[in-house]
C-alpha cells in the first residue's frame, strides 16, 4: 500500500508537478493571450481609426463639394433668409426715391405753370425732368440789376438746376448759365453762394418757386450786376468751374459757418 501510496504519491507529485508546468503553461499562454488579445483592439483601433477619421473626412468633403456644386444657389437661399430684409429691401428704396422725386417735381412743374405773376418760366433739358433750365424773368425793378438788363436788351437770367436722386431730401444744383454775372452772391462759373442749397441749409420744404425767388432777392441784396468789362462777356460760364467753386464754399461755410443776415434784410 505505501508502494500504491508512493506512487499515487509519486502519481501525485508527477501530477503535481506537472499541474504548475501546466499552469506556467497556461499562465504563459494567458500571458501570451493578453499580449495578444490587445493587438486585435490595437488592429482594431488602428482600423477603427483608419475607418473614424475617414468618416469626418468625406463629410466634411461633401459638405464643400455640396457647397461647390450648389455655390450659386447659396448666396440667394441666406440673402433670402438672412438678409431677406436688407437685400430685397434696397431695390424698393430706390425706387421709392425715383417716385417721389418724380412725382414732386412734376407737381411743382405744374404748379410753376400757374402762376400768374411772369415771374419765372422752366423748360426742360432734353425733355430731361430732372434737369431744368429757368428763367428769371423778374428782379426788384428799382434795382440797378433791374436798369442793366433793361440797359443790355437782357429779358431774363437764366439758370440751370439739376435735381438728384434723393430730391426733395437733398438740394438741386443751381448754377448761373447767362448772362455773365457779378456779385449778387454769384461765384466763378456761375455757382451760387446761398445756404439754403446746401445740404446743411436744405429742407425738403422747399419749392423751386420759392428758391427761386430768394435768389432773386439775394441778386439785390448783394448789389448783382450785369458783367460788361470786355472779354468777361464773352466768357461763358461752366459747369466743371461752377462744381468746384461750390464745392469749395460749401467747405469754408462749414468750416467758418454762416452770417445769418438780420429780419430786416428779409
Amino acid at each position: 500500500e505505501a508502494k500504491k501510496v508512493a506512487p499515487g504519491l509519486a502519481a501525485a507529485a508527477a501530477g503535481g508537478a506537472s499541474g504548475p508546468a501546466e499552469a506556467e503553461e497556461e499562465a504563459e499562454e494567458e500571458k501570451n493571450g493578453a499580449a495578444a488579445q490587445p493587438q486585435p483592439p490595437e488592429e482594431q483601433m488602428e482600423v477603427g481609426g483608419t475607418e473614424l477619421k475617414p468618416e469626418p473626412r468625406p463629410h466634411k468633403l461633401q459638405q464643400q463639394q455640396q457647397q461647390q456644386q450648389a455655390g450659386s444657389k447659396v448666396p440667394p437661399a441666406s440673402a433670402s433668409s438672412t438678409g431677406g430684409g436688407a437685400v430685397p429691401g434696397q431695390p424698393p428704396n430706390k425706387q421709392h426715391c425715383a417716385q417721389v422725386r418724380s412725382r414732386r417735381l412734376m407737381k411743382e412743374l405744374q404748379d410753376i405753370r400757374k402762376l400768374n405773376d411772369h415771374f419765372i418760366s422752366v423748360e426742360l433739358v432734353d425733355d430731361n425732368l430732372f434737369e431744368w433750365n429757368v428763367k428769371l424773368l423778374q428782379v426788384d425793378k428799382d434795382s440797378a440789376l433791374w436798369q442793366d438788363m433793361k440797359e443790355t436788351s437782357t429779358d431774363f437770367i437764366l439758370l440751370n438746376l439739376n435735381f438728384p436722386d434723393n430730391f426733395p431730401f437733398s438740394p438741386p444744383f443751381m448754377r448761373v448759365l447767362s448772362p455773365r454775372l457779378e456779385n449778387g452772391y454769384v461765384l466763378d462759373g456761375g455757382a451760387i453762394c446761398m445756404e439754403l442749397l446746401t445740404p446743411r441749409g436744405w429742407s425738403s420744404a422747399y419749392t423751386v418757386e420759392a428758391v427761386m425767388r430768394q435768389f432773386a432777392a439775394s441778386l439785390v441784396k448783394g448789389q448783382g450786376r450785369i458783367c460788361r468789362k470786355l472779354g468777361k462777356t464773352k466768357k461763358s460760364f461752366t459747369r466743371k468751374e461752377a462744381e468746384a467753386t461750390f464745392k469749395s464754399l460749401v467747405k469754408t461755410h462749414e468750416k467758418y459757418g454762416w452770417v445769418t443776415p438780420p429780419v430786416s434784410d428779409g
